[in-house]
């Protein structure tokens, strides 16, 4: 009986991420090779491209698995596990589905993927990004401790753009914006006047005054959440107080999206910065 050559489906992904990542192309031609080298045909390939792994919601793996269930192949190729996925769950969940429609994973890095690879590989790649996730924290906390921002900007500032010694781009300084400042004042004084965020904002559209990123004002924008250090009159920046880490955020696991969580107050960091106070005490 002559065995049937199976038919094969490649799938690369790029990560903007990391700059040592293959090319989508350099991923593809390898798997050209691996399938052309066991005799087996290629009917299609997917890829994502500069998209996060730790994520399916990926429009190149959602079509392939929507091929794989159809029937067109029996086998996906990849250069690794991980570039399928790096998230233990999505991983198992890729694995399973393709095993119900008869498709086996084979991958340049481990062969032909088994339940033990998916344990093994999950387990590493989610410690990866959890490793990933706390180097850039801290990274980002040593900025903010030299009073430099964590990460945005806030209205009332413009971003610093010069060289450090090294020639490398100076990240996260600010300077004060003048005009900007002066629209900060004004919704200080209006508010102690006792004038709302609602007519605040009313005012300041009718007057025809940009509101942060050249959108209207609105009242949220005023009072935005004072527990989340949102909004205009909850910004610690304007009287010199750079707070940082207020916040995390998490991947939904039913939308794939960011969500915030508020951290306890105690994790909070804080650090003085008088040079970009805008609101005077008195006020």
């Amino acid at each position: 009986m002559i065995e049937q050559t199976p038919h094969v489906a490649l799938y690369a992904r790029y990560s903007s991420d990391n700059q040592r990542d293959a090319s989508i192309e350099d991923q593809l031609r390898l798997c050209h090779e691996r399938a052309g080298s066991e005799g087996w045909t290629i009917v299609d390939s997917y890829s994502d491209r500069s998209i996060s792994g730790a994520s399916l919601i990926r429009p190149g793996i959602q079509s392939l698995l929507q091929d794989a269930s159809a029937g067109k192949f029996e086998v996906v190729l990849a250069e690794s596990l991980d570039r399928i996925s790096r998230d233990q769950e999505d991983i198992a969940g890729v694995y399973k589905r393709l095993a119900f429609a008869g498709v086996r994973i084979v991958t340049l890095s481990e062969g032909s993927i088994s339940e033990l690879h998916i344990g093994l590989k999950g387990t590493m790649s989610a410690l990866f990004l959890k490793d990933l996730a706390d180097k850039t924290r801290r990274g980002l906390r040593g900025r903010v401790e030299a009073g430099r921002s964590g990460g945005g900007n806030s209205y009332g500032y413009d971003v610093v753009r010069r060289l450090e010694a090294d020639g490398s781009q100076a990240t996260g300084e600010r300077k004060i914006n003048p005009d900007q400042a002066i629209i900060i004042i004004r919704i200080f004084e209006d508010y102690v006047a006792g004038i709302s965020p609602r007519k605040i904002a009313q005012a300041l559209n009718e007057d025809g005054v940009p509101g942060p990123r050249g959108k209207a004002w609105g009242a949220s924008t005023i009072h935005g959440n004072i527990s989340r250090g949102t909004g205009i009159l909850n910004n610690e920046l304007y009287v010199g107080r750079l707070v940082w880490y207020r916040l995390r955020y998490l991947k939904d696991p039913k939308t794939g999206l960011r969500v915030s969580r508020l951290n306890p107050p105690e994790d909070w960091i804080s650090v003085l910065t008088p040079e970009l106070r805008i609101i005077p005490q008195e006020l």
